[in-house]
C-alpha cells in the first residue's frame, strides 16, 4: 500500500521534459507501492500564462513565476530540475541548501566547475537527511537494468569492448530553426551533452567501468540557423527566404571518441589491459529517430541493445552452440526489472515508463532515508568525460585523460 505521507513537488520548467516528469509524478504512485505520496504542489515558469496552462493540463495544483518562490515556500519538500542546463546549478544548491530534496535533469551542468559545486552541495545536504539524484533515465529501462544485471552476474566475463551510440535526425534540415539546444551558453554542448551524455552513463552504468581517457571529434555541420521567431506564420521550412534572420550555431552537431575504460575484471582473469570504447552521438542521421544503442562483448558473452526496440535486450552466450548467435530476450516478464507492476507478459512499455521508474526509485530511496542514484557525484564523472571530449577536439583529438 502507499504511504499516505505527502512528498510535496515543486518542479521548474514545464517544456518536453516538464511533461514527461508530471506524468511519471502521477503515475507512479498508481503501479507502485511507494513509502510517500508524490504531490503536485507546483510548478514554476517564467511565462505567467504559458504555465498557468501548463498547470491545468499537466496537473499541478498552483503556480509561481520564479523558481525561487517554489523553494521558499513551506509546502515544497522537492524540487524537480526541469530546464536547461545553464540554470541547474543555481537553483540545485540553493534549493539543497534550503534543505529541499532535489531530482536534476541531465547533464548535471554546463561546466565540470559548476558540477563540482552541485556535487559538495549535495554532499552536504546529504548529512542532514536531503536527497539529491541527476535523471539519467535510460537507467529505468527495463532491457537495460537487465543487461546490468546479467554483467553484474558475471555472464559477460571480463569487459573488452564497448559500442555506444546515440542516433537521432530531427536537426538533419539545415532551416529548421534555432532553439536552446544550439546556444552553447544555455546548454553546454550540441550532441554531446544532450544526447551523448545518457550514452556515457549508460555504457559505465552498466559496465561498471569508468571512462578514464578518450580521443575525440566533433563537428557542427550547419553554422548558422534561422532564428524560431522568424518562422512564426510560414509554411514549412522551405519557404524560408535567403534574407530570414538567422542565428549563429555554437554546440556541435556531432561526437565521435575512442575511449578507454577502467582495468577491472570481473573473472578474475590476468593480463587485461582494460576495456575499450567507441562512442558516436549525432543528431543528422537520417532515419534514426532515437537509436540509443549500447552494445558490450566480454570473454564469456555479449549483450546488445537498442531504445527503438526497447523492449528486447540481445545476448549471446559463448557456452552455448556457437551457431546460435545472439537471442532475443522479450524484456517482459514479471521477473525482469520494474516490470512486474505493469501489465501482461508480452505487453511492452514505452519511453515514458522510463520516467516513472525514476520517481519509483527516488521517491523509494528518500522514504528509507538513504541517498538515491545517480547521484550528483555519478554525474559530475560523465561531465568530467563531457569536458575530456571537448578537450581533446580542441587539441586535434589528441588523448585526454578523465
Amino acid at each position: 500500500m502507499t504511504g499516505s505521507e505527502p512528498l510535496r513537488v515543486g518542479m521548474v520548467g514545464y517544456a518536453f521534459m516538464g511533461a514527461a516528469h508530471s506524468h511519471a509524478w502521477r503515475t507512479a504512485p498508481r503501479f507502485f507501492d511507494l513509502p510517500l505520496q508524490p504531490r503536485l504542489t507546483a510548478v514554476a515558469g517564467r511565462n505567467a500564462d504559458g504555465v498557468r496552462a501548463a498547470a491545468d493540463k499537466l496537473g499541478w495544483e498552483s503556480v509561481e513565476t520564479d523558481w525561487r518562490r517554489l523553494i521558499e515556500r513551506d509546502d515544497i519538500d522537492l524540487i524537480d530540475i526541469c530546464t536547461p542546463g545553464d540554470t541547474h546549478a543555481e537553483i540545485a544548491i540553493a534549493a539543497l541548501e534550503a534543505g529541499k530534496h532535489v531530482l536534476c535533469e541531465k547533464p548535471l551542468a554546463n561546466s565540470v566547475a559548476e558540477a563540482e559545486k552541485m556535487a559538495v552541495a549535495a554532499e552536504t545536504a546529504a548529512k542532514h537527511g536531503v536527497a539529491s539524484m541527476c535523471g539519467f533515465s535510460y537507467r529505468r529501462t527495463p532491457a537495460l537494468a537487465l543487461a546490468k544485471r546479467f554483467v553484474e552476474q558475471g555472464r559477460l566475463g571480463e569487459i573488452r569492448h564497448v559500442r555506444a551510440q546515440y542516433l537521432q535526425d530531427w536537426l538533419s534540415d539545415g532551416n529548421a530553426p534555432m532553439t536552446w539546444r544550439l546556444d552553447k551558453s544555455k546548454s553546454g554542448s550540441g550532441s554531446l551533452g544532450d544526447i551523448g551524455a545518457h550514452s556515457i552513463d549508460a555504457a559505465q552504468w552498466v559496465t561498471g567501468l569508468n571512462i578514464t581517457g578518450v580521443s575525440a571529434l566533433l563537428e557542427t555541420f550547419v553554422p548558422e540557423r534561422p532564428l524560431a521567431g522568424d518562422l512564426v506564420g510560414l509554411g514549412g521550412h522551405g519557404d524560408l527566404s535567403s534574407d530570414t534572420p538567422r542565428g549563429s550555431v555554437t554546440v556541435d552537431d556531432a561526437a565521435i571518441f575512442s575511449a578507454r575504460l577502467e582495468d577491472t575484471k570481473f573473472d578474475g582473469g590476468a593480463g587485461a589491459a582494460g576495456a575499450v570504447g567507441v562512442f558516436e552521438a549525432t543528431r543528422y542521421a537520417l532515419g534514426r529517430k532515437n537509436a540509443m544503442r549500447l552494445e558490450v562483448n566480454g570473454s564469456k558473452g555479449s549483450l546488445a541493445f537498442d531504445f527503438e526496440d526497447m523492449n528486447v535486450l540481445s545476448f549471446y552466450d559463448a557456452a552455448e552452440s556457437p551457431d546460435a548467435g545472439f537471442r532475443r530476450i522479450f524484456v517482459t516478464e514479471p521477473e525482469h526489472p520494474y516490470v512486474g507492476n505493469w501489465w501482461p507478459t508480452g505487453h511492452g512499455l514505452g519511453y515514458e515508463h522510463g520516467f516513472t521508474h525514476q520517481v519509483v526509485d527516488l521517491v523509494t530511496a528518500i522514504g528509507e532515508g538513504r541517498q538515491p542514484e545517480p547521484s550528483f557525484a555519478d554525474a559530475l564523472q560523465v561531465q568530467r568525460v563531457l569536458a575530456a571530449v571537448e578537450s581533446s577536439a580542441a587539441n586535434s583529438s589528441q588523448w585526454q585523460k578523465v
